[in-house]
């Protein structure tokens, strides 16, 4: 696989890899009880959401994770989840903070993903499914480092959706000729703007039992039921 063409910006990916640490810890601030965090565990939920999403992608590539080339990435995971932590008590009370930040921080990591994927040669679905994952990656080794259910695989507001949109935008707006730079913006923008969007609505994708339900009524409707 030869170099590419298009690399990420240190600086853009630090920023992703920060927001996502902050984002760690008010998750973390959350927890009550026996599940309540130190700062070390802070501290680790922060760099998996910092950096689970650009390990899992470089990963999918076949390339070394990027994430572990220079100190800046643990530093500034962990850096910032810490800072998140003490200031947890004004980003909780700033909801809309919280959810914008969750939709640019998914918008990122997935933008990321696929254009790096686009960059090595990837054909369009698989870039699409890369960046997905590298956009959830990172939720996904918190919840199981945490022993909670995993959050993409649960009725909720469009999370995974909302990412696989972006980043499939990404893949056609580039295929038509825009510049992979500018295309990624604008996928941070689409994943973003649908993820806002759902929490805002309430949209979730239909509940899995509900299609079951439609099908028994549909296989049982016919069948002619005696009344006493």
């Amino acid at each position: 696989m030869t170099e590419p063409l298009f690399t990420i910006p240190l600086w853009a990916d630090l920023l992703g890899v920060g927001l996502g640490g902050i984002q760690g810890a008010m998750f973390a601030s959350g927890f009550q009880g026996q599940r309540r965090l130190d700062w070390l565990g802070v501290a680790i939920i922060g760099i998996m959401i910092g950096m689970g999403g650009g390990l899992i992608r470089d990963l999918l590539l076949g390339q070394p994770p990027a994430t572990l080339q220079s100190n800046w990435y643990l530093i500034t995971a962990a850096g910032a989840a810490l800072v998140g932590m003490l200031l947890a008590g004004v980003f909780n009370r700033l909801n809309a903070v919280i959810v914008g930040l969750d939709a640019v921080v998914i918008g990122m990591f997935g933008a990321f993903g696929t254009s790096k994927a686009i960059a090595f040669g990837i054909p369009p679905v698989p870039a699409v499914f890369i960046g997905a994952c590298a956009a959830v990656g990172g939720g996904v080794l918190r919840d199981m480092l945490m022993g909670l259910p995993v959050a993409i695989m649960h009725v909720g507001s469009l999370y995974a959706v909302a990412a696989a949109a972006g980043c499939t935008f990404i893949v056609v707006v580039h295929g038509l000729g825009m510049n992979i730079t500018v295309a990624a913006v604008l996928g941070i923008v689409v994943t973003a703007v649908i993820r806002v969007l759902a929490v805002i609505f309430d949209l979730s994708l239909p509940e899995q039992r509900r299609l079951y339900r439609r099908k028994v009524a549909a296989e049982t409707g016919m069948i002619p039921i005696i009344k006493p």
